[in-house]
């Protein structure tokens, strides 16, 4: 149901019976644009948790469509893009700004 809900256009907020979630995908894109400064500032550990939660969410959904919802992009460019969409809606979560770019990517509407 989570997955369903999620392809559908829900984010976690939208789930009626406050299920437990799991993962940095419930984290701000504020959280997510410290933890890629500090990143840049030689401080990599937290912007790995998020790009490792990014990868199995990706790997979750392929396997879960059948399609590769990057198209070819990589989990690289897809994080690129995901902190652009957060530096622009900082009150977004991480889920809701990586699902918006991997729905531009792929053919989940």
């Amino acid at each position: 149901m989570l997955l369903a809900l999620f392809i559908a256009g829900g984010s976690p907020a939208a789930l009626a019976l406050n299920p437990t979630l799991w993962g940095y995908g419930v984290r701000s894109c504020s959280d997510y644009e410290q933890a890629s400064a500090a990143a840049e500032s030689g401080s990599p550990a937290e912007y790995q948790r998020y790009q490792d939660w990014v990868a199995g969410f990706v790997s979750g959904l392929n396997l879960a469509v059948d399609e590769d919802v990057l198209s070819g992009s990589g989990i690289e460019t897809l994080m690129r893009r995901t902190l652009s969409h957060c530096k622009a809606h900082p009150s977004d979560d991480f889920f809701t700004a990586t699902m918006n770019l991997i729905r531009q990517l792929s053919s989940l509407r």
